[in-house]
C-alpha cells in the first residue's frame, strides 16, 4: 500500500500485526518456519516489543516507556549537547570529514550506550553488531548477510545477558539496571525480554537516527536555497527536521502480517499474507500533504509516517528528534559554510535507506567554537 490514508489506517488496523505468532503457528499461516540456525536472531528480536502484539506488547511498552517520557528525554539534553560538542569539535578540526562516520553515527550509539549503561570500553562493539543484525531486515537477504546477522545476534545477546545478570546483583543508575529491577502491578521483564528490549533500543535508535541525519543533510545540499533559509533562521530547526524526515524517510517500508481476511478496494487479502506499507510514498502523497515535492521548513501540520503510527509508533521518536535538533543547530552555528566534497553513494539496501558516507568540509576552513554563555 502506498497512499497516505491507506498506510496511516493500516498501521492502526488490529487485523494486521507485526507478527502472527501470538495467534497461529508458521504452518497454520501457510509459511515455513525459519531454519533452526536462525534461532539466535529470532530469539533476540522477537523478545523485544517491536515484534510483539498485545497483550505482551502492551505490557512491555508500559514497562519501558518510563525511560522515554518527555521529562526524561529532555533531561538528557545537557549530556547530548556535550557529546555533540566533542564529536563536532574533533570533526571540524580536520577541515574535511565524513559527517556520518565522524558525527552522525557515534552520536546515537553513545547516547543509547550511556542510557543503557554499557561500559565505555565495550561500546566499539555496538555499531558493528547493530549493522549486522539489521541486515536480516532487508528483502531476501543473501546467506552471507544472514550468517553475519546470526553471529551478531549471538554476540550481542550474550553480552547483554551477562550485563543484565550483573546489574540485577549490582544495579547502577542506568536503564538496564532499572529494567532488571522493574516491577509494575506484578509485571516484570523476563531475561529474554530485557535482552531483546535493549537490543531493540540500540538497533532502532541507531539505524534510523544515522540514516535520518545523513539523508537530511544530503537533501539540504541538493536544495541550497532551503539550506540558506535554515542557516538564516535556525529557529526553524524543529519543524525542518520533521519535514526532512518526511521528504526522504530513512525507513521507506514496513511490513504487516494479515491476521484475518481483509478486503481493500474490492480485493480480498487472505489471512497469512504480508502487506508492504510504503512510508516513502505515503509521505509524498498529495492527498496527505500540500506541495509534496517541496521542502517546506515550517510545514504545519506535518502528519508524516516515518516513525510509524498506532501502537507501534516509535517509542524513541522524541529522543531521535532531540538528538537531530541539537546536532543540526550546532552544525549550522559552528560550520555556517559547510560544503559537500563529493557526491555520496547509497547503501545497497531498501528497508533501511541510507548513505555509505557524506564527506564535507568547512568551506573557508574556519569554524566557530561553541558558545557556552548562559
Amino acid at each position: 500500500m502506498s497512499r497516505f490514508g491507506d498506510v496511516n489506517a493500516l498501521l492502526r488496523d488490529r487485523r494486521l500485526g507485526r507478527t502472527y505468532l501470538h495467534v497461529a503457528t508458521h504452518e497454520a499461516m501457510g509459511h515455513e518456519a525459519p531454519p533452526e540456525w536462525h534461532d539466535p536472531f529470532w530469539r533476540l528480536v522477537q523478545s523485544g516489543m517491536l515484534d510483539r502484539e498485545p497483550p505482551d506488547h502492551t505490557r512491555l511498552r508500559r514497562l519501558v516507556s518510563r525511560a522515554f517520557t518527555p521529562a526524561t528525554v529532555e533531561g538528557l539534553r545537557p549530556r547530548i549537547e556535550a557529546i555533540v560538542d566533542r564529536l563536532l569539535s574533533a570533526a571540524l578540526a580536520k577541515g574535511e570529514f565524513d559527517l556520518l562516520a565522524d558525527v552522525a553515527e557515534p552520536l546515537p550509539v553513545t547516547v543509547i550506550a550511556e542510557l543503557l549503561g554499557v561500559p565505555e570500553a565495550d561500546r566499539h562493539h555496538l555499531r558493528p553488531w547493530s549493522s549486522d543484525i539489521c541486515l536480516m531486515y532487508e528483502l531476501n537477504p543473501p546467506e552471507a548477510s544472514q550468517r553475519r546477522a546470526i553471529a551478531a545476534s549471538l554476540a550481542f545477546g550474550g553480552y547483554l545477558r551477562d550485563l543484565a545478570r550483573h546489574r540485577r546483583v549490582h544495579p547502577g543508575d542506568d536503564l538496564i539496571s532499572g529494567l532488571a529491577q522493574v516491577a509494575d502491578a506484578g509485571d516484570v521483564l523476563t531475561e529474554d525480554e530485557l535482552v531483546g528490549t535493549c537490543a531493540l533500543l540500540l538497533n532502532a535508535g541507531h539505524e534510523a537516527s544515522v540514516n535520518g541525519a545523513g539523508n537530511a543533510w544530503w537533501t539540504l545540499f541538493r536544495h541550497p536555497a532551503t539550506l540558506g533559509a535554515l542557516r538564516a533562521d535556525p529557529s526553524l530547526v524543529p519543524t525542518a527536521i520533521e519535514e526532512l524526515l518526511r521528504f526522504d524517510t530513512p525507513l521507506p517500508m514496513f511490513e504487516r502480517w494479515v491476521l484475518e481476511d481483509v478486503e481493500l478496494y474490492g480485493v480480498r487479502i487472505p489471512r497469512g499474507a504480508e502487506l508492504a506499507l510504503q512510508f516513502a510514498s505515503a509521505n509524498r502523497d498529495p492527498d496527505g500533504f500540500d506541495r509534496v515535492d517541496e521542502l517546506v521548513l515550517d510545514r504545519r501540520p506535518n502528519p508524516y509516517l516515518s516513525f510509524g503510527a498506532g501502537i507501534h509508533y516509535c517509542l524513541g521518536a522524541p529522543l531521535a528528534k532531540l538528538e537531530l535538533g541539537i546536532l543540526f543547530r550546532e552544525i549550522l552555528a559552528r560550520a555556517p559554510g559547510l560544503e559537500l566534497v563529493e557526491l555520496p553513494t547509497w547503501k545497497p539496501t531498501f528497508v533501511l535507506r541510507g548513505l555509505e558516507g557524506l564527506r564535507v568540509w568547512t568551506g573557508s576552513g574556519a569554524w566557530a567554537a561553541p558558545d557556552r554563555r548562559p
